[in-house]
């Protein structure tokens, strides 16, 4: 997955500014020095999420399992805006991510989108925030509501909250919608629904899903391992599309299966060529397990593009397994029986079970980002580093850190004996092409 952007980019001498303590997001004062900055500066687009039947989750299962609850939200909405959100694009940097209260949390960009497209997003990460989660044995699923808004000119921090917070309080108590403007003038009406989900068939059809590959390095020496598969759409009137955002499209349009066939197919086909041992990893969705013959299928198309299904790992998330456990686990022996490693990803967000380290025919556990950024400095976090990765030695997995972004970090992972990196600090997703040069060792 791509590397999370940092929650706010303090302005100069503020580096020391603090976290929220439970999400390490910005805070509320933070969010609005960013916006007041910003606005000064140019357009702000902003979403406001507030979570519906979270004080349900708290009442449930206490205070301890709603921070649990917020903690994970808040790490899928940094995936997000990394996802969607690039830094640098549109040329304005980062974006804002940030919790501003109990339940809500904002997410805001000075890049230069359009209006239409901030909505396509707010969908996805709706989308995103509603997968089901694990807690206490049992499947959460919140509903969340996003109000909207660009910045009017010179338009303060506060007086844009205080817009968002408006439109969303009427959404919270409003019935079936989940998506409002805060200026009132714009209903949530979107590109069209159905317009948007034929766009989809048809680049679909004529095979315009774009897969990029995120390298995988060794950490004892650096030499190219592999590298994850991501999605992302070159939408003609939107621009580019990430994962969460197309996967959205897809499930309304039920076009799931043949999305996730797509992107296997054409990233086998670009892995081809690799030369071995040089691994490929496929991400898969509760979708895919759903389907009966999705472990068959897969390794015909593996058989077909000549990937050998040893050199191929597929990459799966507890939230994943939550639909339907034990079919999952006997699709992935399938898949283990020809060889193809399995790869636990996001351990460490706080819903990693025992039960799963057990279960399934493990051969890798991900440590999500959020276990790799305070390393180099904070000493608890080093320690639960060691921790994981000395129950992975003992089960005889191998260790890939996410999000690595400088050399500190690495030290770090390399003391602990982690095997595997990913991030900025060497290389961002590439495109097939690159990513060919990359394996065969060309400039």
């Amino acid at each position: 997955m791509p590397p999370v952007v940092p929650a706010i980019a303090p302005p100069p001498g503020q580096d020391g500014l603090t976290q929220d303590g439970l999400t390490g997001l910005a805070t509320a004062a933070q969010a609005r020095d960013w916006l007041d900055r910003a606005g000064a500066q140019g357009t702000v687009q902003a979403m406001l999420i507030g979570l519906n039947r979270f004080q349900a989750v708290n009442l449930a299962f206490g205070h301890g399992g709603g921070d649990r609850v917020l903690a994970e939200v808040a790490r899928r909405i940094a995936h997000f805006a990394a996802e969607e959100l690039a830094p640098g694009e549109g040329g304005d940097g980062p974006p804002l991510v940030a919790r501003v209260s109990g339940g809500e949390f904002l997410v805001a960009s000075a890049s230069r989108l359009s209006r239409e497209r901030w909505q396509v997003l707010a969908q996805g990460l709706g989308r995103s925030i509603a997968r089901p989660l694990a807690l206490g044995g049992d499947a959460v699923r919140l509903l969340p509501r996003i109000a909207l808004l660009r910045g009017q000119a010179l338009e303060g921090g506060s007086a844009l909250l205080d817009r968002l917070d408006q439109a969303l309080a009427q959404l919270m108590v409003g019935g079936a919608r989940r998506l409002a403007w805060a200026d009132g003038r714009h209903r949530a009406r979107g590109r069209s629904v159905a317009r948007l989900e034929a766009d989809l068939i048809g680049a679909l059809h004529r095979q315009e899903i774009a897969v990029l590959y995120q390298p995988q390095f060794r950490v004892d020496d650096g030499m190219l391992a592999g590298a994850e598969a991501l999605a992302r759409w070159e939408h003609p009137g939107l621009g580019r599309i990430g994962a969460e955002t197309l996967f959205a499209v897809a499930e309304r349009a039920d076009q799931m299966a043949p999305l996730s066939h797509a992107i296997a197919g054409a990233a086998l086909a670009g892995a081809h060529a690799w030369p071995a041992p040089l691994r490929l990893s496929l991400n898969v969705t509760a979708e895919d397990f759903a389907l009966p013959d999705f472990a068959p299928a897969l390794l015909a198309r593996a058989d077909a593009a000549g990937f050998a299904p040893d050199r191929l790992t597929i990459e799966i998330t507890e939230q994943t397994l939550i639909a339907d456990f034990d079919a999952c686990a006997a699709a992935l022996r399938t898949l283990a029986a020809r060889g193809v490693a399995v790869a636990l990803d996001d351990f460490g967000t706080g819903f990693s079970n025992f039960r799963t380290l057990k279960a399934l025919p493990l051969d890798t556990l991900k440590l999500d980002r959020s276990l790799v950024r305070d390393v180099a400095h904070d000493g608890r976090d080093r320690a639960i580093l060691a921790a994981m990765v000395a129950m992975a030695r003992a089960l005889s997995l191998s260790v890939v850190a996410e999000g690595v972004e400088n050399d500190a970090q690495l030290a770090v992972l390399a003391q602990e004996g982690v095997d595997l990196f990913q991030g900025f600090l060497r290389a961002g997703p590439l495109d097939g092409a690159a990513m060919a040069r990359l394996a065969s060792g060309a400039p």
